[in-house]
């Protein structure tokens, strides 16, 4: 796992919103609404243009989890009943 990959992600994160709520004070926008639009904002940027680094976040933690093992002796019956289709009531 390389740690400078959640350094990064988290930072541009960071950045982003920080960016975006100084914008939105400098428009002479109230600091709780700008903390809003900030918060979606960012989150929306960040969801459509870091999906690469995403990516690698994920990939980082699932070779973490997979290193670990299974946390759970039932984890594989639980996720074989969560990916089964559930029978209607009708």
């Amino acid at each position: 796992m390389k740690v400078t990959r959640w350094i990064r992600y988290s930072v541009i994160r960071f950045g982003l919103f920080g960016l975006v709520f100084a914008g939105l004070l400098f428009a002479d926008i109230a600091w709780w609404i700008a903390a809003l639009f900030a918060t979606v904002i960012a989150f929306a940027v960040s969801y459509i243009f870091l999906g690469r680094q995403r990516d690698e976040l994920a990939a980082d933690i699932k070779a973490r989890v997979e290193k670990r093992g299974t946390a759970d002796d039932d984890a594989d019956s639980e996720d074989a009943a969560l990916g089964s289709p559930r029978e209607s009531d009708s």
